[in-house]
């Protein structure tokens, strides 16, 4: 039976996981987006994830847990001073993972992982754009009809009036 059998071990043992995902955490912290494979960065998110929101709360026992797994004063200090006020409202999904592709060498796949409030840049793409069939010729023309038509209509309404 394979009970309690979701981790995933990352090919390492458990002390070189553990300071390999401690490493990444501060990283991530200290940077706000990092790239990787997609496992690790799987493996990533549920460890730093309850961190965050340990992070919420600014007490001396949060700050000691949080301090032992990460080791880095640093990174504590970051995670509490900002990325704790950053977060405050949001009930969880700290961290967005965006594929990027394979890697050229051996193939695995790639990814960055980033914290959610910190990317300006995905804000602003939230507006998505609408795809169609129509070639660029024809679709160039369509927004230049479309944009014509613009332009003339309130002339008219005012020389109408």
């Amino acid at each position: 039976m394979r009970h309690n059998k979701k981790f995933n071990h990352l090919g390492r043992t458990a002390s070189h996981r553990n300071a390999m995902l401690a490493n990444m955490a501060i990283s991530l912290i200290m940077h706000k987006r990092i790239t990787t494979t997609l496992a690790k960065a799987k493996a990533l998110k549920k460890y730093v994830e309850p961190l965050i929101t340990k992070s919420k709360e600014d007490t001396t026992n949060s700050r000691r847990v949080v301090f032992s797994y990460l080791q880095n004063k640093y990174a504590v200090t970051e995670l509490f001073k900002e990325i704790s006020v950053k977060v405050a409202d949001r009930p969880g999904g700290y961290t967005r993972i965006i594929k990027t592709g394979f890697r050229a060498s051996d193939n695995a796949p790639m990814c960055f992982i980033e914290l959610v409030d910190y990317d300006e840049n995905m804000a602003k793409k939230a507006v998505k754009k609408t795809r169609t069939r129509r070639s660029k010729k024809a679709a160039a023309e369509a927004t230049e009809t479309t944009e014509a038509q613009v332009v003339e209509t309130p002339a008219t309404e005012t020389a109408a009036e």
